[in-house]
């Protein structure tokens, strides 16, 4: 009976220093994803994305259309040529597609580093203001509503006030 008093006590005061630690922290949150959208250099790094986009889709489609040509002129001259041309002709459109291959590979492999490239120093700077923002404010804690994350109810939503700070409408 005694442990269980000691324990019941323990667990009290337990409590108790928590929801004393937990009050004194100030928790604000805020969503990233709608703030890097709203800045302006999100726009212009679309625009050298989608510029890049095109260029790939262009080339590839044009290799596309010169390995179709090259497939049907070859499949209408088969039976003039010899068993010879034909292997060689064969390997050679064996060659061209797997070239078409590497280079949607290779295109695919650019636009993801142009993206992190052109996001990275867009994302520093919204994470630098919000801490800017946060630390002008007296919050503690930040917490990011795009990635999911429990929002506390009372907790203030700072995409407004770092708008501002970034002259944002």
């Amino acid at each position: 009976m005694k442990h269980f008093k000691t324990l019941l006590v323990a667990t009290a005061l337990c409590i108790g220093s928590i929801g004393f630690v937990g009050a004194q922290s100030k928790i604000a949150h805020i969503n990233t994803q709608e703030l890097i959208q709203a800045m302006p250099e999100m726009a212009e790094a679309k625009s050298q994305l989608e510029t890049l986009s095109k260029t790939y889709q262009t080339d590839l489609q044009n290799m596309g259309n010169e390995f179709q040509t090259k497939v049907k002129q070859y499949d209408a001259e088969a039976a003039t040529k010899t068993q010879e041309e034909n292997t060689k002709r064969a390997q050679e459109v064996q060659t061209m597609e797997q070239n078409i291959r590497q280079y949607q590979a290779k295109a695919q492999q650019d636009l993801q580093k142009k993206e992190f490239d052109l996001l990275k120093p867009i994302t520093e700077k919204a994470k630098a203001k919000i801490l800017e923002v946060a630390r002008a404010q007296g919050f503690d804690y930040v917490l990011d509503s795009s990635q999911g994350a429990t929002i506390m109810a009372d907790g203030k939503d700072l995409l407004a006030d770092v708008k501002k700070a970034l002259n944002i409408q």
